[in-house]
């Protein structure tokens, strides 16, 4: 490569994605990895793509049901760049309605989600049928939207630098010189060194634990059901996560907590209670002080940006992401919301 427009510092979704989005606009891009491709959080096996609830509208929201409104689309590109399926589907999911009360919020969102969904998505309530692969719910109704998508992180980040390195750009795995403008994408380590540059707790980890079973349901919805997501994925598996814990000792072992996990998910639906599990993951997941992505220029470093804090919905967050930094980094477009910059953060952290 004879000249390199933008070095990504990080092979997560978000650098990736990043990465991505730049070299189909023409810029010669360098990845660099310290790891492996899908190291930390992004080399998870749940891939849930879930919107929020359609109601109480903010930034955050708006910007990822963009973001999830244009996936299908642009997962498609990738894998026709790079010639590797990440599983995309907008598979839809169900999730049981605990109460009365619940019942009556879940139907008056029925019409909000069309007007904030754009007509493009449902929130239906629905009557349980069941069927196998159907949530308990107390009320004899469930929440069916059909906005939730699923895909295989791992297949994703695979299928991301296939593209890249497929488009011109470099997918580098170990030391590489850094060249023209810099996006650090870093996650979990990121948010650490960005806490001590500021003197201020930017962000912190979460770690999580998910499992995968062998059980083939690749077409039907996911599921949300006792806090767990049930998530079957196009090679006949079926993703279940995670835990959220805000301390620990190893950062990728799994313990008792997955076991507890697995044994609620087998009583929520019984047609997984003799499904085998063929893998298990731990990683810590980057949450920002803000809880929302952290985007933009990096503060007194001229020529250096950020894209971190994913948490729980970088994928889904993932495409959009890609679109604004790009815009940013290559043509000074600054559409980032107010919540999601880096000051936002710094803000939080001073009680401003």
């Amino acid at each position: 490569m004879a000249r390199v427009d933008l070095t990504v510092m990080g092979g997560g979704i978000f650098g990736l994605s990043c990465a991505w989005e730049a070299t189909r606009r023409g810029a010669r891009v360098r990845v660099i990895e310290t790891t492996q491709i899908g190291a930390g959080s992004s080399g998870g096996l749940v891939g849930a793509l879930a919107p929020h609830v359609p109601e109480n509208w903010n930034d955050k929201k708006q910007f990822q049901l963009e973001s999830l409104l244009m996936a299908e689309s642009w997962w498609s590109d990738v894998t026709a760049a790079g010639g590797i399926d990440p599983g995309y589907l907008r598979s839809g999911r169900l999730q049981p309605i605990p109460d009365d009360r619940a019942l009556q919020n879940a139907r008056a969102r029925i019409a909000e989600s069309q007007t904030l969904w754009q007509g493009r998505a449902d929130w239906r309530v629905i009557p349980v049928t069941g069927a196998a692969w159907e949530p308990h719910s107390p009320t004899g109704w469930l929440i069916h939207d059909t906005l939730t998508a699923r895909l295989s992180p791992r297949r994703a980040c695979a299928a991301l630098a296939a593209a890249i390195r497929a488009q011109g750009g470099e997918v580098i795995v170990g030391p590489a010189p850094i060249e023209g403008p810099v996006l650090w994408a870093t996650g979990y380590a990121g948010l650490v060194d960005l806490s001590q540059t500021f003197h201020q707790p930017v962000g912190a980890g979460v770690k999580g634990q998910a499992l995968l079973l062998h059980h083939d349901a690749r077409d039907l919805p996911q599921l949300f059901a006792d806090a767990l997501h049930i998530v079957p994925h196009a090679d006949g598996t079926t993703a279940i996560g995670s835990t959220s814990e805000n301390s620990w000792n190893d950062p990728t072992s799994t313990d008792a907590q997955l076991d507890t996990l697995l044994d609620k998910v087998r009583a929520a639906l019984p047609i997984l209670a003799d499904a085998p599990v063929i893998d298990r993951w731990a990683g810590i997941r980057p949450r920002a002080r803000s809880r929302a992505p952290m985007l933009g220029e990096w503060p007194g470093r001229p020529g250096h940006y950020i894209a971190n804090g994913g948490f729980k919905i970088g994928f889904g967050m993932a495409p959009k992401v890609a679109e604004v930094m790009a815009n940013l980094i290559l043509t000074g477009q600054d559409q980032i919301p107010p919540g999601f910059r880096i000051t936002a953060n710094l803000d939080q952290a001073l009680g401003r």
